[in-house]
């Protein structure tokens, strides 16, 4: 976890003195709401459908247990009791009243947060591999220059009004689980044959009205020479980008309308002029940072030790006192390392992802409850850190593996310990026309309603790694469009109107869903869903995943369980 230093701090607490003097003034009436608008988008404050909406930034999605509590005291003392995390991994308060809010940003202040540049047409929260600097398969940690690029980007002169918002992820791993190419500029770090880091820049992707995956643009960009390349190309997007229709400035649609070789002309220009020297030396300064990232204490165990979570009969008795219900409960445990436990760099320790997703829930909820528990276990078992996924889900990073039986017990105890992490019930919803003013159609009961459908499907079946997405409008919150199964709420003359896209994906290999035709009412879309799902199950071969089977067979079958005997008349 970084820690702030003097500079830091003092940046987060002029801001939120300023924007008490500027929620002052709108009280009082002496700035109107279009005058307040801009004010309060800089500091992450929205006018949702029923009241403001405040999102705070989680700089690529890393929490202290501390910081933890205090998101559950803001959810009680100021909101409804509960929060919720985001795909940019941050976290949204729903009902906080406007008088509110300067207390609410010192109270984030106190615990070095706050929600600068969480909205607005600036360079938003940079987000990266939830198992960033633990996960076994990663090449370079990510989070120091996650941490610099926060610092650099933060209230940038030249890139405080672009020409829409922009977004940054960065994985340090080939195994991408940042989605970097459905990001406006995307970094994948990798080692060089000298152990210098070297930085792949992907640019133009994106979601929304018109979904891209991002191209490659730029390779083996040395990590000394990255600021200023970047800067170059924020520089040539801030002067081009249009200004005269909000749906095509992204980027994306500059990258679509100049092209790849033309593009990348303009920023070598750029980049050519800019003086270097400004940024060294980069190297150091991330090794700076780097040492302001509370590093855990690991037990050293023997590599010939192979330490192993509890037995599950021994567990059982544990929880039961008795092992007539062994089975039962060793079969959840198992479900749960199965489904919820990743491998760690560190020998002995294992990642547990915990669940946002129960069936009845809403995704990506936490209650203010929930979020002491988190970091009541982040204590005891996780070194005091916790992470929040793209996924919406939140991750204990630094869990001994003998411990494992003791945190499920805890996260079972609390009704956390949902074993569905990357099945198709861990769905990613966005709020939906429940809250947002933007939506067309609700997400958050349909979600709800998929995940009950197929929930025990997935406890008899070997179902496998499948993700369903469901966004309540084009603006693509969820990140529906890089789904195997992408759902689209809209409205049609008054009536809630869902568009399945199926083929998506988000990883390395992302890929934009196919859509398949006319859109079904709210309550055909949970049978559809299962209909799908069983077409994969009946068509895949061997250990083939929905993206491998999709590929194969193409979009007919699936297309044929949707709509059944109406195929023919579908228009694609």
């Amino acid at each position: 976890m970084y820690q702030y230093d003097q500079h830091d701090q003092k940046l987060v607490d002029q801001r939120s003195q300023e924007f008490r003097q500027q929620v002052s003034r709108r009280l009082s009436g002496l700035i109107s709401e279009d005058e307040f608008k801009p004010l309060r988008l800089m500091n992450g404050l929205y006018l949702q459908l029923h009241a403001y909406m405040l999102r705070v930034a989680i700089p690529y999605g890393v929490l202290s247990s501390a910081q933890m509590r205090k998101l559950a005291y803001i959810a009680d003392r100021y909101d409804r009791g509960y929060g919720h995390f985001t795909t940019r991994q941050n976290i949204q308060f729903n009902w906080p009243a406007l008088v509110d809010t300067p207390d609410i940003l010192d109270e984030l202040a106190s615990i070095q947060m706050h929600a600068i540049q969480t909205s607005g047409n600036c360079i938003r929260n940079i987000t990266t591999d939830p198992f960033a600097g633990v996960a076994a398969d990663e090449e370079v940690d990510p989070r120091p220059l996650a941490e610099l690029l926060r610092q650099w980007s933060t209230l940038h002169p030249e890139f405080r009004y672009l020409p829409r918002k922009f977004k940054f992820a960065i994985t340090g791993s080939a195994n991408d689980r940042a989605a970097i190419k459905v990001h406006d500029i995307g970094l994948r770090l990798k080692s060089g044959a000298d152990g210098k880091v070297l930085v792949d820049i992907w640019l133009g992707g994106g979601q929304g009205r018109t979904p891209k995956i991002a191209q490659l643009f730029r390779e083996n960009v040395s990590i000394t020479e990255l600021l200023p390349y970047l800067e170059a190309t924020m520089r040539v997007y801030n002067r081009y980008g249009r200004r005269d229709n909000k749906y095509k400035a992204r980027i994306k649609i500059l990258l679509a309308e100049v092209g790849l070789a033309e593009l990348q002309a303009e920023v070598e220009e750029v980049f050519s002029k800019i003086d270097k020297s400004r940024f060294e030396p980069v190297e150091a300064e991330l090794s700076r940072l780097d040492s302001r990232f509370i590093k855990p204490l690991y037990h050293e165990i023997p590599e010939d030790e192979n330490p192993e979570p509890d037995e599950p009969a021994n567990l059982a008795v544990s929880l039961t006192g008795t092992s007539d219900l062994n089975a039962p409960v060793a079969h959840e445990y198992n479900r749960w390392l199965e489904r919820n436990v990743k491998q760690h760099k560190q020998h002995g320790y294992a990642i547990v992802v915990v669940s946002l997703k129960r069936i009845e829930g809403i995704p990506g909820d936490a209650s203010a409850d929930e979020m002491r528990e988190f970091a009541s276990i982040a204590d005891d078992y996780s070194h005091s850190e916790l992470r929040v996924t793209h996924r919406q889900n939140v991750v204990l990073p630094h869990v001994k593996q003998t411990d494992l039986a003791s945190v499920w017990q805890r996260l079972s105890d609390a009704n956390l310990a949902t074993s569905n992490i990357d099945l198709p019930s861990d769905i990613i919803a966005c709020p939906g026309m429940d809250y947002c003013a933007l939506a067309t159609a609700r997400s958050i009961p349909v979600a709800q309603e998929i995940a009950a459908h197929i929930r025990a499907k997935e406890k008899v079946t070997s179902v496998g790694d499948l993700s369903v997405n469901i966004s309540g409008c084009i603006n693509a919150c969820a990140h529906h469009h890089v789904a195997n199964i992408g759902i689209l709420g809209l409205d049609r003359g008054g009536v809630e109107n869902y568009q399945i896209t199926l083929g998506g994906r988000s990883d390395e290999n992302a890929r934009i869903g196919e859509r398949m035709g006319r859109g079904l009412l709210a309550s055909e879309i949970a049978p559809a869903v299962d209909r799908i799902i069983d077409v994969y199950l009946d068509k895949r071969q061997l250990t083939e995943t929905f993206s491998d089977t999709y590929q194969r067979i193409g979009k007919a079958a699936f297309k044929d369980s949707i709509y059944g005997d109406d195929h023919a008349i579908q228009t694609a």
